[in-house]
């Protein structure tokens, strides 16, 4: 297996080659005598540009030529190798740095940070590497015909792409380029007829490419599924620092207007394609204050990490721990009193599931709504609350620790977008913090 870090280097230079990070005892690359810091250049006389090219060019080949570029004194080696087939090389490498955005969209979520926000928040990554690896979402207005020959002849699928609107006119508007620019048909179309999938992803903004315009957007990409596989229409999000006056804020009232507009569309895919296909964000519905679809709505959860069924699918897994709990207690359930803390726009779904496990295992869990003070109370979601507006939350503190959701955190080191670190806040709350999804809430009241 090859590994690499998932935070993507903003700052890094770009060199030849893809650096070695790490290279595993006793395994292939290390009889090889190859270190961290190495640099492989080509493989069989193809240049290798990142973790994705050595992944390709090595797949499957039992005889190799490797030309390496050592940390140690810059000299190239060049290795002739056999191995078995599938034998791994024991090898990590540095993380891909991606290619920067050149929109100017007017939604750019990077438009509304804080000032004194992280370097790393104002990147706009448009990478479709980095949209195979990780479902980021791309507008393909400035993908290279290097770039696209990669997606095929690697088959990088699915690719997650921004369409936002089919209407040139409307994407172009929203994108901030030219209507030439805008148009994406061929590009797709040459990604479609490859066999490459498709997840697109539409951001509402209230009277820009809603209405007819959403209709039409929903109707052109259906005709093309099974390939493109799905639609997620998540609403537009401003923060405080966003004074785009061409923008007009979501409200309650939008959102029961769209669940209203888009619920025959969603059962007339069902009954033609056997997928709801358009799917509408979670956030869309909490706000319009209307139940959350059933299990059956959102298939197999193809856009799940674009907030599009994380509700159902925590109900589902929620009862699921529930009964679990009916056939062993936990040990220490009992003993338990503390805050559960979460975005305003999840805590009444939360509060609702918390009393329920109260009632059954005698926990004391109190579930307290978080004001995002940083972004604006605009900025409902649990991922983007952020160390200061928990410290601002304290006196909605019970209990002896603090629970928050892991998505507030980096995936890789506990320090929220603010840049409070964990340790900071359990020092400053004097209060032990916990830092639970799901799957590790069980074993908090099982410790």
């Amino acid at each position: 297996m090859y590994e690499f870090a998932v935070q993507p280097a903003v700052t890094q230079l770009r060199r030849r080659g893809v650096a070695i990070t790490e290279v595993a005892p006793d395994s292939l690359a290390a009889e090889l005598e190859l270190e961290a810091g190495d640099r492989i250049i080509k493989i069989n006389n193809r240049p290798v540009r990142d973790y994705l090219d050595f992944r390709f060019q090595v797949g499957g080949e039992t005889e190799l030529i490797i030309n390496v570029i050592k940390k140690q004194g810059g000299e190239e080696w060049e290795l002739e190798i056999e191995r078995g087939e599938g034998e791994d090389f024991g090898l990590s490498f540095e993380n891909i740095a991606p290619r920067q955005c050149a929109n100017e969209c007017l939604f750019c979520f990077c438009k509304g940070n804080p000032p004194d926000a992280r370097a790393a928040l104002f990147f706009r990554d448009e990478d479709v590497r980095l949209s195979f690896l990780y479902g980021n979402y791309t507008t393909l207005t400035s993908i290279t015909e290097d770039e696209l020959r990669r997606v095929v002849e690697q088959r990088l699928t699915p690719q997650y792409v921004s369409v936002h609107a089919t209407d040139l006119d409307v994407r172009a508007y929203l994108l901030g380029v030219d209507r030439k620019r805008a148009d994406i048909t061929s590009k797709m179309r040459r990604l479609l007829d490859a066999g490459i999938e498709i997840h697109a992803q539409v951001v509402l903004c209230p009277g820009i490419n809603d209405g007819d315009i959403l209709r039409r957007t929903i109707s052109d990409l259906a005709a093309d599924y099974p390939l493109v596989k799905s639609v997620a229409i998540v609403p537009l999000g401003l923060t405080r620092y966003n004074r785009e006056a061409r923008l007009t804020p979501v409200t309650k009232e939008f959102c029961q207007r769209v669940i209203r507009e888009l619920e025959p569309v969603q059962r007339s895919l069902r009954a033609r394609l056997g997928t709801t296909f358009a799917f509408l964000g979670d956030e869309i519905y909490l706000r319009a204050g209307h139940r959350i679809p059933s299990r059956k709505h959102y298939g197999d959860y193809p856009q799940i990490e674009d907030g599009v069924g994380m509700v159902r699918s925590f109900h589902e897994t929620w009862n699921a721990l529930l009964r679990r709990f009916e056939r062993r207690p936990p040990t220490r359930a009992a003993s338990l009193h503390g805050t559960i803390m979460t975005g305003t726009l999840f805590a009444p779904v939360l509060r609702e599931a918390v009393e329920r496990l109260n009632a059954q295992t005698g926990a004391r869990f109190h579930v307290a709504p978080v004001i995002n003070q940083y972004f604006g109370e605009e900025i409902v979601v649990a991922g983007l609350i952020t160390g200061q507006c928990v410290l601002a939350a304290r006196e909605s503190i019970r209990g002896d620790f603090i629970v928050l959701p892991a998505q507030a955190f980096k995936s890789d080191e506990p320090i929220m977008l603010d840049g409070t670190t964990l340790q900071d806040l359990q020092e400053r709350l004097n209060l032990p913090v916990s830092v639970v999804d799901l799957e590790s809430f069980s074993a908090l009241l099982n410790s």
